[in-house]
């Protein structure tokens, strides 16, 4: 109980951090087809929202230098409610893409306060506990975010409105707070070359999960109108995605702890590719088009923690926090060209365009594993396999010690 009260405020400040903002991708697409935007438009806002999530990851750390925790959170937190809120003042998909920018901006930036409290609290007796609370609000929260999509109309005041009041709750919890705010953390060198140096294999497999997540969070609303979901079908669709990306952790994580991680990207890269097919093949039924979804999430949603774990095995310990940047570096280049890429494919072939341009990322990956088998013969002694949630830089910092062999 004491544990869960000296962390609650972050945890709050969490969920509802995600209630606001986990579901604007969506929201934008659908809000967007019903204000006749074009599929690239579309994909133009998560290309957006990507490209302000990475910028915030650089800004956060030194503008808690500059002001604070508490003021950075407040800053970054404005930025999102005025976002969210200049949705349906100007309508035009320019003027979203820089309100999808805020957006981006808003997220990195409020993950790296949260987390920078949560390192400067936690021990080495409760980090397993707190960093497990930690991942399950944040999951859980983006998964009631999906679904809270499905309950709104799109292009609504009320809905962005309701989305803006979310976030502003997310001030309360850490500005009303009186515990001492913690040491600012140095903002770690970007090196974006590190993680290919450190495993080919692993960068390219983070670089294939940006262009899934991406493609499918921004996208994915369109090709559900296509295929015939309604609003509140399509809602369901992306949390079931995000739910069998959760249900896939352990399972994933056992084996990527006894077994060679490159077989299991290879695996994990084989069924995503399967389970693009099955989504296609089941179009036309809306229980089984759920059902892929839920595959498609226990397939690919693994792959980034994976390819993670992959990478600290080659890495020293002083190396994990640039590493993460690294990854993370990776994974915004998938995320910000994906959606602008399928977007314009399916503008010119058709909704299948999303899930077979993902098929193909995958079956390069998997080539790609096979060829590194053949150069590398061997795999580095294992590192703990670490769910890696892809929210801030310094996640390096709070998975480091949980990396050890």
């Amino acid at each position: 109980m004491r544990l869960l009260l000296t962390f609650a405020p972050l945890l709050v400040a969490v969920a509802l951090l995600q209630l606001s903002t986990g579901g604007l991708g969506p929201m934008d697409a659908l809000s967007g087809l019903t204000l006749g935007f074009s599929t690239g438009e579309i994909g133009l806002l998560g290309s957006a929202h990507f490209t302000g999530f990475f910028l915030g990851c650089w800004w956060a750390p030194r503008l808690m230098g500059t002001v604070g925790h508490a003021r950075a959170f407040a800053a970054f937190t404005a930025l999102g409610a005025i976002g969210l809120l200049g949705h349906m003042l100007l309508t035009t998909p320019w003027a979203w893409a820089g309100m999808r920018v805020a957006s981006g901006l808003c997220i990195a930036g409020c993950y790296t306060v949260i987390e920078a409290w949560l390192q400067a609290q936690v021990t080495n007796e409760t980090r397993g506990r707190a960093m497990g609370g930690y991942r399950l609000v944040d999951m859980g929260g983006s998964l009631l975010a999906q679904l809270l999509v499905g309950i709104l109309a799109p292009a609504a005041y009320a809905s962005y409105t309701l989305l803006a009041i979310l976030c502003c709750a997310a001030l309360l919890p850490l500005t009303l707070t009186n515990a001492p705010q913690p040491a600012t953390p140095e903002a770690p060198r970007l090196h974006p070359a590190l993680a290919f140096a450190r495993s080919p294999l692993a960068g390219a497999a983070v670089l294939v999960a940006g262009l899934t997540s991406g493609s499918f969070r921004t996208v994915g609303p369109v090709y559900g109108q296509a295929v015939g979901l309604a609003p509140e079908q399509i809602g369901l669709f992306l949390a079931i995605w995000i739910g069998g990306g959760a249900l896939a952790q352990w399972p994933v994580g056992w084996l990527a702890d006894r077994y060679d991680r490159r077989w299991v990207l290879i695996g994990l890269s084989i069924a995503s590719t399967l389970a693009c097919l099955l989504t296609l093949a089941t179009s036309g039924s809306t229980a089984a088009i759920l059902v892929a979804a839920a595959v498609f999430g226990l397939t690919s949603f693994p792959i980034y923690s994976v390819a993670a774990a992959h990478a600290h095995d080659w890495a020293t310990d002083d190396e994990r926090v640039e590493l993460s940047a690294s990854l993370m570096f990776a994974f915004a280049a998938g995320a910000i060209a994906a959606p602008l890429t399928v977007s314009w494919l399916m503008a010119a072939t058709g909704p299948a365009a999303l899930f077979v341009l993902i098929a193909l990322a995958h079956v390069a990956l998997a080539v790609i594993g096979t060829l590194r088998m053949r150069a590398r013969a061997t795999s580095a002694a294992r590192t703990r396999y670490v769910y890696a949630p892809r929210t801030s830089f310094l996640v390096g910092l709070l998975t480091r010690r949980q990396r050890r062999p």
